[in-house]
């Protein structure tokens, strides 16, 4: 967590590396930007054309999913057709803890879940560039008792419960989710996994025992896979339930017992449970062990590869303005997934 950093705004910018990134050449797709501390991260010219070639506009709703065991971050956009289509798939450069849930403070874990940001929980003053809060705990995990603040996705690359994107991936991440809030979408959606919930990744973690919350998690993620469509999320019976209509209303309390309720999409259940029995199926077939959790967190290869080559103390001035050391950088180098393809 990065409870007090986050309040600050003074940072130190290399001049060197911040001509480099408006000069476009520091890595490939580097938006241009100002580094100005009174300024937040802008759309660039070339962000606002790839939208539009892809029949987005930059301020049409956006989605946002990020996948720990992947180390990405996906930004979707409603497109010409009226539901999401993706925009960008982000590599991570951080983040801590191991896959599952995050349940208290000082535990490193970067949360799971399904959250809502609204414009007041953009920063674009944070110490690590810029940043977003994404709500943790939200109602369900703090009447689950669940403690923790200031769980952010923010640039460089150190992490201590966040995710954390590089400069350069959260100033494009911040600029697209501004233009969405400015367009009129009053707050959007945050889907953080463990990992893509397919039934394979599902049964590879069969003894996990995160996997009855992930067995609801990936009711919601399914929702989104088969219709493009924002998933609407109840919270009752302790759970996440997902595009339900209830007779007398939303559920208030989330550990209270589900009231009587009809989902809104007939069509879409038959699908959920056709996975379902597909996961069902996967996992009694599944004898192997769990597959061993990272360390301490994990980072994207592509970042992997830099800090193999370049050491902690290069790739940390290449990726960032700020003056944040690459976090725990030897356990960033474990890769435990390496041997399946991710």
């Amino acid at each position: 967590m990065h409870a007090m950093k986050h309040r600050h705004s003074r940072f130190t910018v290399i001049p060197r590396l911040a001509a480099a990134i408006v000069a476009g050449t520091l890595l490939a797709g580097c938006m241009a930007m100002d580094f100005a501390e009174s300024e937040a991260p802008q759309l660039s010219r070339a962000t606002v054309a790839e939208m539009s070639r892809k029949k987005m506009k930059p301020e049409s709703p956006v989605l946002v999913r990020i996948f720990k065991q992947e180390s990405e971050l996906e930004v979707w956009k409603v497109d010409a057709s009226g539901r999401y289509a993706l925009f960008k798939t982000y590599p991570m450069c951080r983040w801590s803890g191991k896959l599952g849930p995050k349940t208290r403070a000082g535990d490193r874990q970067a949360p799971e879940g399904f959250y809502h940001v609204s414009a007041g929980m953009l920063n674009p003053k944070s110490q690590y560039y810029a940043a977003f809060n994404l709500g943790y705990p939200n109602r369900l995990e703090s009447a689950l008792g669940y403690t923790g603040d200031a769980l952010m996705v923010h640039g460089a690359c150190s992490s201590s419960g966040c995710y954390a994107m590089t400069d350069k991936g959260v100033g494009e991440i911040y600029a697209i989710v501004q233009g969405a809030l400015r367009g009129g979408q009053g707050r959007f959606q945050v889907q953080a996994f463990p990992f893509r919930m397919t039934a394979t990744n599902m049964a590879r973690h069969s003894n996990d025992p995160s996997m009855p919350f992930w067995r609801t998690m990936k009711e919601g993620y399914d929702a989104f896979e088969f219709t493009r469509r924002q998933p609407k999320v109840s919270l009752c019976g302790g759970r996440y339930v997902f595009n339900a209509e209830f007779a007398d209303g939303e559920p208030t309390d989330p550990l209270a017992a589900c009231p009587a309720a009809k989902p809104i999409d007939d069509a879409l259940v038959a699908k959920l449970d056709a996975e379902r029995k597909k996961v069902d199926t996967a996992l009694a077939a599944s004898g192997s062990s769990p597959v061993s959790a990272y360390t301490d967190g994990g980072m994207h290869p592509s970042f992997r590869n830099i800090l193999k080559r370049q050491g902690a103390d290069r790739m940390a001035a290449q990726i960032s303005g700020t003056k944040y050391p690459i976090s725990r950088p030897e356990a960033a180098l474990a890769d435990p997934y390496e041997k399946f393809g991710f």
